[in-house]
């Protein structure tokens, strides 16, 4: 593909609107991955060891977090135009321990270079 220095200076700034809204699903894909190793971590020790204290407690914080990380997700797919396909994958990366910090790369990617998810 050939690619003209009009398609260089509109990818420029549309990469530079999106600095923002990146940096701010960055951070929740990151607090949201890390949020779902420690409910693992919960769930473990709820089933495995019949307690159900700290489930009670962490569960609720878990979905506050899980719930900003869709805000700012959908927030970053609007402005970036991605597909419904794509922002409903990206959204659903968040329920998968460990795929939150995959899929953030991959978007992170895919912005900086002007491209649509």
């Amino acid at each position: 593909m050939v690619t003209t220095d009009r398609d260089e200076t509109q990818a420029a700034p549309a990469a530079t609107s999106l600095r923002g809204p990146l940096q701010r699903f960055r951070i929740a894909a990151f607090a949201t991955g890390i949020g779902l190793l420690g409910l693992c971590a919960v769930m473990i020790v709820r089933y495995g060891f019949d307690n159900p204290e700290p489930s009670a407690i962490y569960s609720p914080i878990h979905g506050v977090i899980y719930m900003i990380y869709l805000v700012v997700a959908v927030d970053l797919a609007l402005k970036a135009r991605w597909s419904v396909k794509g922002t409903v994958g990206v959204l659903l990366a968040g329920c998968v321990p460990l795929l939150s910090f995959y899929v953030e790369r991959k978007v992170t990617q895919r912005v900086t270079e002007g491209r649509k998810l």
